[in-house]
């Protein structure tokens, strides 16, 4: 979409029926392009599990409408649902993902964790006997899924909690941003926003490009969004399934240990975040 690249145009495209996305949540322009520049009779679901699980909490449905930046469904014998803060249900609104019954994927222990804990700190500890998955949603009263990003990855400037889907959606419509990541900056007893750009070849970062992003992010998004600072980057650190790692960068620039380094594409990228002289003033 971004290098403007139409395959319906360019390839005989009359036995696809299907596409699938994953890995990140597939925004409504991704949708819209999808059916504009690929192929307006075909199914696209975007689908979102994890790899722990080995499958979705929610999918496509062949049989059912697809509305752009929406999940289908729900998986069979997935009890999914969007908990508030208090662990009721709500319907759209953002909640955490949870599924209130076990499934048939689910796994039932880690290795080296004798007595459960780290099983149980990584999946139960909020909603007690309920699987937290850890990503913040949004369950449509038609039963869609609308999925906003990381609730471990949460921002929280003044105190309003904001997923970060939003903001990415946002910097998919510039042509001079070729990759992102943003964090929350526990800063002077409260959070700011940091964001990460990497540059599309040709451009640098420039105030007036700095004051593009922040008037896109405004207004579209709120104002709540828009990052205290931004910040040029070389590269986005990646999980080997293709996730940006937003509590990495944000534990490397606290100076905190990142763990689970194996489970990282581009581990390496990490370096670039540590001790950013910017990051420590006003």
């Amino acid at each position: 979409m971004n290098a403007d690249v139409k395959p319906g145009k360019t390839y005989d495209l009359g036995s696809l029926r299907a596409v699938l996305s994953t890995g990140s949540p597939l925004s409504i322009e991704g949708f819209e392009y999808v059916y504009r520049e690929v192929k307006a009779d075909l199914q696209l679901a975007s689908i979102s599990g994890g790899t722990d699980i080995n499958g979705c909490f929610a999918l496509g449905n062949p049989m059912g409408p697809v509305y752009a930046g929406e999940l289908q469904c729900r998986g069979l014998a997935m009890d999914v649902k969007a908990f508030d803060e208090m662990g009721k249900e709500i319907i759209d609104q953002q909640g955490e993902l949870v599924c209130c019954k076990p499934f048939p994927s689910m796994p039932i222990y880690f290795w080296d964790d004798p007595d459960g804990r780290k099983y149980n700190d990584a999946y139960f500890d909020v909603y007690p006997k309920i699987w937290r998955h850890g990503d913040f949603v949004i369950v449509t009263k038609r039963g869609g899924v609308v999925m906003l990003g990381r609730s471990d990855a949460t921002l929280n400037p003044g105190g309003v909690r904001i997923g970060t889907a939003e903001i990415y959606r946002q910097l998919e419509q510039l042509p001079e941003i070729d990759d992102s990541v943003v964090i929350g900056q526990n800063w002077k007893d409260d959070v700011r926003v940091i964001l990460f750009v990497k540059l599309a070849p040709g451009h640098e970062l420039s105030e007036d490009l700095k004051a593009k992003i922040k008037l896109t992010i405004r207004t579209n998004a709120s104002p709540r969004h828009v990052p205290a600072k931004i910040l040029s980057t070389p590269e986005i650190p990646y999980t080997l399934n293709m996730k940006k790692v937003e509590i990495a960068v944000k534990k490397t620039i606290q100076g905190e240990v990142v763990k689970n380094k194996d489970a990282l594409k581009n581990p390496e990228v990490l370096d670039v975040y540590a001790n950013i002289a910017e990051l420590q003033t006003d």
